[in-house]
């Protein structure tokens, strides 16, 4: 059963200088794969473990984004349980890709987005996978971004290609990995286990289709960390393209 709740979101040439970087280019550029989920929804952890197993596949980027509208529902005797991970911002993504895609203003959880076209029920893999398989026939913009390790700990983040519209270029900051022991709610008693957690995402710049190279200070992920660039349509519509972040010590 689905929880439902409605509610009214250049490559640089680094390796010369002994730098980190990642890169893509059009042709082999993962698909992304979103999953709007909550701890305090019952039917989730399914969704939240084949997340799992998509984070190990390289063709696939994997991110969980926890929403907050799970946080006052009072589960009778075991109360209520507010996810240490949501955001309204996050709710708030969920809710913008639900009234394009979907073309409703109601969003429910678990939902996986693939790539900012498609969305799916996120405990359904099949039909997740027929969406990631779309996805990488769809025709992909000629972007090309790489991300390597800056000045102030930073990155530093380079942009080039087609297409020529405008878009924004975000930092996407995320937990490689969490447990949590969940004392309250639908989900009390339990251990979840979570992939890719979703902390942080920040406008870091615009693509209007010239090359464009930006300096980000005190971004680089830590140990436990990671983070990738997103270039994205407004709204949020497609992603255009998607780059790693590359790994400390890499």
């Amino acid at each position: 059963m689905i929880g439902f709740k409605f509610i009214g979101i250049v490559l640089a040439a680094a390796s010369a200088f002994g730098l980190s970087v990642g890169s893509t280019v059009a042709k082999d550029r993962p698909v992304v794969v979103e999953l709007f989920t909550s701890q305090g929804c019952y039917s989730c952890p399914p969704a939240e473990a084949f997340l799992g197993k998509l984070a190990g596949q390289p063709d696939i980027i994997a991110l969980e984004f926890h929403v907050d509208y799970w946080n006052d529902l009072n589960y009778g005797s075991a109360g209520r349980w507010a996810d240490p991970f949501s955001r309204p911002e996050f709710t708030r993504r969920q809710q913008l890709y639900n009234q394009r895609i979907r073309k409703k203003s109601g969003v429910y959880t678990p939902q996986m987005v693939i790539d900012g076209r498609f969305e799916k029920v996120g405990s359904r893999e099949r039909a997740v996978m027929a969406s990631v398989h779309r996805a990488r026939k769809t025709d992909a913009p000629g972007l090309r971004i790489s991300v390597r390790h800056g000045d102030a700990n930073g990155l530093s983040v380079a942009v080039d290609g087609a297409p020529r519209s405008e878009s924004s270029i975000w930092l996407v900051r995320f937990i490689r990995a969490a447990t949590t022991r969940v004392l309250r709610g639908e989900n009390h008693g339990k251990t979840l286990k979570s992939h890719n957690v979703v902390t942080q995402m920040t406008r870091i710049g615009q693509w209007r289709g010239k090359a464009v190279t930006l300096d980000v200070p005190n971004s680089r992920p830590g140990p436990k960390e990671g983070c990738v660039i997103l270039v994205q349509n407004e709204k949020p519509g497609a992603i255009l393209g998607v780059a790693k972040c590359p790994m400390e010590g890499a």
